[in-house]
């Protein structure tokens, strides 16, 4: 005899409670091991299709393991020293557009307006204030030594922790599965491949998505002669992922640094507006539609809401989890949506049992 419903309630209550009270307090040590989780993930597919194509499951791993160090030497640590460096030199021009911007508003605006308030002479100060704090960053982050060993720990431990993970990814998911309580066995199975399906199709989607327009950005950015368009391209195909998030803060920081560096030259600008038009309807007409699909079931809002609770609540650790457990949470109420149109609570007493279902 199973449990009752409440008892069940009970201890999955308290298994929920028990996660997130260690999300919040290990948020930092978990960091590394959610991200190899989150990479082995990606790659359990790779590897399973080169097991079908007659490769061991160690084999398939050695051959991903390769390919990303190969990647990662040809293509990403030059393109990270790009970026380190475009970002260092964002902080430093940072006073320079502030200061033109000062002398914008001098010329242009009174000192005054309304009832004696005197328009804020503040915009060399912020602009000194972004250059040092961004110097502090780059120093705590590079230059300090736990930061820097902080950030080595974390370059060694995510892929250890994801080769690991992968290798032993299948034995792990049949371990989890025969700890599955027996009664409940085949709905947990129904979900866990319903939230699979719809995770793994959002992460594909959106991950090519952000590749795309990121890749675009920058190299549209660039051939205008953006000064830092490698880096503002890169922003933007990263946040690209939240909805509208990632167009409005590129866009935005793109058409200030062309203001800032091709003032007078309006086509320039124009062209810089133009690129970013063109990418919104280029994600929301093709790539979004394409790659994304409307069957993922995650809704913009819904996605913004998890990552904003999420991320207020756990940090950064709480945005990574926020996609998967809002996916989760999304399948586990579309099924407890259909359970309760075939509940006697929502058809009445009367209602007849062969009586066709909507």
């Amino acid at each position: 005899m199973g449990l009752p419903v409440q008892d069940q309630l009970k201890y999955w209550g308290i298994a929920a409670a028990v996660f997130m009270v260690l999300l919040w307090a290990l948020g930092d040590v978990l960091l590394p091991f959610v991200l190899g989780g989150a990479i082995a993930y990606c790659m359990d597919p790779i590897a399973d299709r080169l097991q079908r194509m007659g490769l061991s499951r160690g084999a398939a791993v050695g051959v991903i393991t390769l390919t990303a160090v190969l990647l990662s030497i040809v293509i990403l640590i030059p393109a990270a020293r790009i970026l380190v460096s475009q970002a260092v030199q964002l902080f430093e021009v940072a006073p320079q557009l502030f200061d033109s911007l000062q002398r914008f508003v001098d010329e242009r605006v009174p000192k005054t307006i309304g009832n004696g308030i005197e328009v804020p002479d503040t915009f060399s100060t912020i602009g000194d204030t972004i250059r040092s704090r961004g110097g502090q960053l780059v120093d705590t982050l590079i230059g300090s030594v736990s930061g820097l060993v902080n950030v080595l720990v974390l370059f060694l431990i995510v892929p250890v922790v994801a080769v690991y993970l992968l290798v032993d990814w299948d034995n792990m998911i049949a371990k989890i599965d025969e700890m599955l309580p027996r009664d409940h066995a085949p709905t947990i199975r129904t979900l866990a491949a319903d939230i699979d399906k719809t995770l793994s199709a959002f992460i594909r989607g959106m991950g090519s998505v952000c590749l795309i327009l990121g890749t675009y950005y920058a190299v549209a950015l660039m051939l205008v002669g953006l000064q830092f368009g490698l880096i503002v391209g890169f922003v933007a195909g990263l946040l690209t992922f939240i909805p509208y998030v990632g167009a409005i803060i590129g866009g935005a920081l793109a058409l200030g640094l062309a203001l800032f560096q091709f003032w007078g030259d309006w086509m320039s600008i124009v062209i810089v507006a133009v690129i970013f038009q063109v990418g919104q309807l280029i994600e929301g007409n093709v790539l979004t539609p394409k790659l994304v699909g409307s069957s993922v079931g995650l809704h913009p809002v819904w996605l913004l809401l998890a990552l904003s609770v999420f991320g207020s609540l756990f940090g950064f650790v709480g945005m990574l989890v926020a996609v998967p457990l809002a996916a989760a949470i999304g399948v586990v109420a579309r099924f407890g949506v259909a359970q309760y149109k075939h509940s006697r609570l929502y058809r009445g007493l009367e209602t007849s049992e062969d009586e066709p279902q909507e």
